[in-house]
């Protein structure tokens, strides 16, 4: 079932999801199963599976010429989601990213989505690798998640890249794309990177799914926003804890999102890592109450491989 038809066949009530990562190169399904065997009581409709694309390292030959080799530290993400939906008969969100990909690559693994049956997929830019300063296409990719959601759509309608097919099977894909209730980080101003979350709308996008935030207010007002300028698909809230004292500063750096000043005061004050977790999912926990209070048509969750945490929360809040 497509994502949007679960929250149509929801009518109103607000429903819970959860993301998780691959397992690094060389691990197990056991750790996901792990995360996400005790959440299964709260029967998530889908389970989002990240991806991660390639890094390189190089490596040094005896000649002491060093090759450029490509690598991929979490693979496995089309596997994961064919599991996840045999163990427990729920729907997977892929998510795809342009980073890595050929459009003709990413053809290919959109015909081998269809073909299990996984007609949900998270259309994204991707990340820059890790030496880059800013995100670089792969020659022959997408440089937009726009573009990579206008391949999708052409897909359902029997739209392939080679010409000489005709009347083409027409695949049935909800596409996600990312929102930014703090604007990506990349753009000069919010209203400018509304315009971007337009475009991919415009494009087909089906729903959204936000960044994490600590601050509600943030995301009423990018809600109202967006339906000001006309984007009136489901917007979904991503939330996580803070659980450690560290993330204070590592949320902001890495995610380029706003820390709220009374979470800030609190977390400074505590004397013990115990202390600030219990903080951070009292956070969560009354963020996600106002949101569902909000009727927001769903609350998705970043697991991190964190089940304790989000199994105290959900209990909390459904």
């Amino acid at each position: 079932m497509k994502v949007t038809e679960h929250f149509e066949k929801a009518d109103g009530k607000t429903l819970i999801s959860f993301e998780v990562l691959p397992p690094l190169k060389g691990g197990s399904m056991s750790g996901i199963f792990k995360t996400l065997d005790p959440l299964m009581e709260f029967k998530p409709p889908f389970v989002d599976v990240t991806y991660h694309r390639e890094e390189y390292i190089y490596q040094q030959h005896a000649s002491g010429y060093y090759e450029k080799t490509a690598i991929r530290k979490r693979p496995g993400t089309v596997g994961i989601c064919a599991a996840l939906m045999h163990k427990y008969g729920v729907d997977a969100v892929p998510h795809l990213i342009c980073g890595g990909f050929k459009v003709a690559e990413t053809e290919n693994a959109l015909i081998d989505l269809n073909f299990l049956n996984i007609n949900n997929v998270l259309a994204l830019r991707g990340d820059a690798m890790e030496f880059e300063k800013h995100f670089s296409p792969t020659e022959g990719g997408h440089k937009y998640a726009v573009d990579l959601v206008t391949q999708i759509k052409k897909m359902n309608e029997g739209i392939y890249l080679d010409t000489n097919i005709e009347n083409g099977s027409k695949t049935e894909f909800c596409v996600g794309v990312a929102g930014y209730p703090e604007k990506h980080f990349e753009s000069p101003n919010l209203e400018t990177d509304l315009k971007y979350l337009k475009d991919k709308v415009d494009a087909g996008a089906d729903y959204i799914v936000t960044q994490m935030f600590f601050d509600n207010s943030k995301f009423f007002a990018f809600v109202d926003a967006c339906r000001k300028i006309g984007i009136n698909v489901p917007i979904v809230p991503g939330l996580k804890p803070l659980t450690k004292g560290y993330q204070l500063k590592s949320i902001p750096r890495m995610f380029y999102i706003n820390m709220p000043d009374d979470l800030v005061s609190e977390v400074q004050k505590a004397s013990d890592p115990k202390m600030i977790k219990e903080i951070g999912i009292e956070w969560c926990t009354a963020q996600s109450k106002e949101l569902k209070e909000y009727g927001v048509p769903c609350l998705h969750y970043y697991t991190m491989g964190d089940a304790k945490s989000f199994q105290r929360i959900a209990k909390a809040v459904f």
